[in-house]
């Protein structure tokens, strides 16, 4: 994927969003059911649930074949363990593995394939926020399901949709025992930064294809909340968008004492950060605090939100994380 066009997805999804790599272990995802695993609609109770867009949407059973148009929604279904449920997912999603080797759909610019996916024959489509009212609508005309997952601003909201998609394929138990196991994470977290004093200021990096004023994450964004979680000061909070650019002097005046680089996948890295005109100045950079980063596990608003925190506070509080 190039930069720009990783970057304006990324715009997307906080624009959607607007709540709020050393590369981590990743969450463990639950085998994928076989499809027997799954009681067959005839003999199941019918499913109705309200959609981010207020609408009831009704299954006649769990989901058996579905089609995911958000990498978020893709890294869901394979967490509650429906996996093997899943015949189609968008361009971007790419996580778990496995589901690289599904029917690509499209996605890209926000175009989607919409002859693909009614050739999977999906009885459920999981929309996200990155995706259109408009796009939902003409996939519904087509004689389509689709349930619209709104995105979380909280990671307890993250937990509500992990139920939901448990709910629409049958995973309702394997979700709830995900829902158990990253709030304990999350406790975990909160229990070892909670006596902490010191919070450092830290400089999340976007893009920075122009170095004096680049993006960073601003207030509202899953990035601005899990860097406070993890004990943290984002120094980004003070903007006035999720998605900003800041000056260098903004930078030099709030003299960040980490630098955390999501757009480290682009080529960025401590040496072309230090070699940038003017940023010899920072704290950051005089330390060595220049850490990549892997900017999915924060801008995906999925279960791996509970890996980016557990990161996050490994690289701003070395060894307090057990």
């Amino acid at each position: 994927m190039s930069r720009k066009l990783a970057v304006a997805l990324f715009v997307l999804i906080l624009l959607a969003a607007c709540g709020p790599a050393a590369t981590p272990a990743p969450t463990s995802v639950p085998p994928s059911p076989t499809p027997s695993s799954v009681p067959a609609s005839p003999t199941s109770p019918s499913i109705s649930l309200t959609d981010g867009l207020g609408r009831s949407v009704t299954l006649a059973g769990p989901a058996q074949r579905v089609v995911s148009l958000a990498p978020s929604n893709t890294e869901i279904l394979y967490a509650v363990g429906a996996g093997a449920q899943v015949v189609g997912r968008d361009t971007f999603s790419d996580y778990p593995a496995e589901a690289k080797s599904l029917a690509d759909v499209g996605g890209s610019m926000g175009s989607y394939d919409t002859e693909a996916i009614v050739a999977l024959h999906p009885d459920l489509v999981l929309a996200g926020e990155i995706n259109t009212p408009d796009l939902v609508a003409a996939l519904e005309k087509l004689g389509l399901t689709v349930y619209y997952l709104k995105n979380p601003a909280t990671l307890e909201d993250m937990y509500a949709n992990l139920a939901t998609v448990g709910s629409l394929t049958g995973h309702a138990a394997q979700a709830a025992d995900l829902v158990s196991s990253l709030k304990a994470r999350v406790a975990a977290v909160d229990a070892a930064i909670a006596p902490l004093n010191s919070r450092p200021t830290v400089y999340y990096e976007l893009d920075a294809t122009d170095p004096t004023k680049p993006y960073t994450a601003g207030p509202g964004t899953f990035v601005d909340l899990l860097i406070q979680r993890a004990g943290g000061t984002n120094v980004g909070s003070g903007l006035t968008s999720a998605y900003a650019q800041i000056s260098l002097e903004q930078l030099v005046v709030a003299n960040p004492q980490v630098i955390i680089l999501g757009d480290a996948a682009y080529g960025e890295s401590a040496q072309t950060v230090a070699a940038r005109a003017g940023w010899s100045a920072l704290a950051a950079v005089q330390s060595g605090q220049i850490y990549p980063f892997d900017d999915n596990l924060v801008s995906r608003p999925g279960p791996r939100l509970v890996d980016g925190l557990e990161a996050l506070a490994k690289l701003l509080h070395p060894g307090v994380l057990k």
